[in-house]
């Protein structure tokens, strides 16, 4: 299987604008998020997919590759869409901008997911990781996700969920970590349905596939890192790059 890396990376954010381009130690948080990608080593080909200037000439002026966008998208996975549509690719990864401390395991457990007999039914997969502090737990910019017994995504919410009606039962929160593999078509088809209501309601894009009956396999990681939606977030990556590269 030909199995490429996609990083979407708008540079006008609605929360942070320029978020992509501050600087995190000695180089920029896109930067960061690309080379990253590369090192695991698990890609024919990374590509930054971008509808600015600013940011392809980031990647492209140290070496990297980027895609300029021709046309305004809703979400990422419209973005890469655009990108792989005449690309001969039989699984895409799409690594969101902001998630700069990207490793080898978990991706490597990602694409795990589309092998074999069982795999052969996995049209989209994505990663998740425990939540255990409250304060993330009750904060709409982190994405949370909760799982049926075999690991398919039975709901998306910026809301807490589950809700625990009980507090003397112990409770597994997940954030969904914005990190997805798809086989082309499944992402295909994703840009050919409309937006749904759940998906316009939350702002979360792949509560579209579940609005079609199309279930995400979801994949347990250790701690991601920080993924960078405020300059909170980018203070708190500051403090936490020394141990990742360490």
């Amino acid at each position: 299987m030909k199995i490429c890396a996609f990083i979407p990376a708008r540079y006008a954010a609605t929360r942070f604008p320029a978020k992509l381009m501050q600087m995190l130690g000695n180089k920029t948080v896109i930067r960061h998020t690309y080379d990253n990608t590369v090192s695991t080593g698990l890609f024919d080909d990374v590509y930054v997919v971008t509808d600015s200037d600013i940011i392809f000439n980031e990647i492209t002026n140290n070496g990297g590759k980027a895609v300029r966008s021709k046309k305004n998208h809703e979400s990422g996975s419209d973005r890469i869409a655009e990108a792989i549509i005449d690309l001969d690719v039989d699984i895409v990864v799409n690594v969101q901008g902001d998630e700069p401390f990207v490793k080898r395991a978990p991706l490597e457990k990602l694409l795990q997911v589309f092998d074999g007999e069982e795999g052969k039914n996995t049209q989209v997969a994505s990663l998740m990781q425990v939540m255990k502090e409250q304060q993330f737990i009750d904060d709409p910019n982190y994405v949370k996700v909760a799982v049926d017994k075999n690991m398919n995504s039975l709901m998306f919410s910026r809301s807490v969920i589950p809700f625990p009606r009980s507090k003397n039962d112990a409770t597994v929160y997940y954030e969904h970590i914005g990190v997805y593999a798809f086989r082309k078509q499944a992402l295909l088809n994703f840009t050919n349905w409309k937006m749904t209501p759940l998906e316009i309601t939350e702002k979360i894009e792949c509560l579209r596939y579940l609005e079609n009956g199309v279930s995400l396999k979801m994949v347990v990681t250790d701690y991601m890192g920080v993924e960078i939606d405020t300059p909170e977030d980018l203070e708190r990556a500051a403090k936490f790059i020394q141990e990742f590269y360490n």
